[in-house]
C-alpha cells in the first residue's frame, strides 16, 4: 500500500518506517501503544520546513516585494486549505493510521488531521532524503501548482474579456482526454466559443490544461482579428 503513496509522491523511502510514522495519528498511537509514537513531532518539523522553503521561494521569485507582502503570500501558500488540497491529490486519507473511534468519527476526512499529515510526510521525506527532496515535493505540490492556478486565472480572464467585447458569447471548457499513470497524468482540454472549438491545451492538471487551451484560443482569435 505504501508503494502507491510513494508513486504519487514521486519519492521512494529508504526507511519506510518514517512514512508510516508520518501517517500515524495520536489516536492510533495511544490505542495501540505504538513504539514509534504519533506523527506530531514530524508535523512540528514539517511545518518549519514548509515555511522555510516557501519563504526562500518567494524571496527569490519576487525580488521587489516588501516584507509585508511576502509574509501574506507565504501565509496563503502554507494555510490549511493548501495542505488539504495536497492531501486530496495524494488521497492521503486512505493511508492514515487512525484509532477506531477517530476512524468511525470521520477522521479520514477531517481537514486538520489531513493537513497535519501532509506536514509530517514532508518531514519524513526531509529526514529520509534531505532538504532537496523535500523541496522538490513542496515545489511540485504547492508552489508550482499555485503558479498554475494564477496563470490559469490570468489566461481564462483574458479570454473572457476578449470574447465579451461582443454580447451573447458563451465560453465553455471541456475535458477531452487524459493519459499516463496516476502520479503523472496528462489532461487534454478544449475551450469552445458558442459551441465551436477555438483552442486546445494539455497539462499535468485540469487547471493547467485549461490555461493552455485559453492561451491557444487567445492567440487564434487575435490572429483572426
Amino acid at each position: 500500500m505504501m508503494e502507491s503513496l510513494e508513486a504519487k509522491l514521486g519519492y521512494t523511502f529508504r526507511d519506510r518506517s518514517l512514512l508510516e510514522n508520518a501517517l500515524t495519528h495520536s489516536s492510533y498511537a495511544n490505542e495501540n501503544r505504538s513504539p514509534m509514537g504519533s506523527n506530531e513531532r514530524l508535523e512540528f518539523l514539517g511545518d518549519s520546513i514548509l515555511g522555510m522553503v516557501t519563504a526562500d521561494f518567494l524571496y527569490k521569485e519576487h525580488p521587489d516585494l516588501p516584507e509585508g507582502d511576502l509574509t501574506r503570500k507565504r501565509a496563503a501558500l502554507v494555510r490549511e486549505e493548501s495542505l488539504v488540497e495536497v492531501a486530496d491529490w495524494l488521497e492521503l486519507g486512505a493511508y492514515l493510521r487512525l484509532g477506531r473511534g477517530e476512524d468511525a468519527g470521520g477522521g479520514r476526512e477531517r481537514n486538520s488531521i489531513r493537513a497535519d499529515a501532509v506536514e509530517a510526510v514532508l518531514a519524513a521525506v526531509y529526514l529520509d532524503g534531505g532538504l532537496m527532496e523535500a523541496r522538490k515535493i513542496i515545489r511540485r505540490f504547492i508552489l508550482d501548482k499555485e503558479q498554475e492556478k494564477t496563470a490559469s486565472r490570468d489566461f481564462k480572464t483574458a479570454l473572457q474579456e476578449l470574447v465579451q467585447r461582443e454580447s451573447g458569447q458563451v465560453l465553455t471548457y471541456r475535458l477531452t482526454g487524459q493519459s499516463g499513470p496516476d502520479h503523472a497524468k496528462v489532461f487534454a482540454v478544449a475551450v469552445e466559443l458558442n459551441g465551436k472549438t477555438v483552442g486546445e491545451g494539455q497539462g499535468h492538471s485540469k487547471k493547467e490544461a485549461e490555461q493552455m487551451a485559453a492561451k491557444a484560443a487567445i492567440e487564434g482569435l487575435k490572429e483572426k482579428g
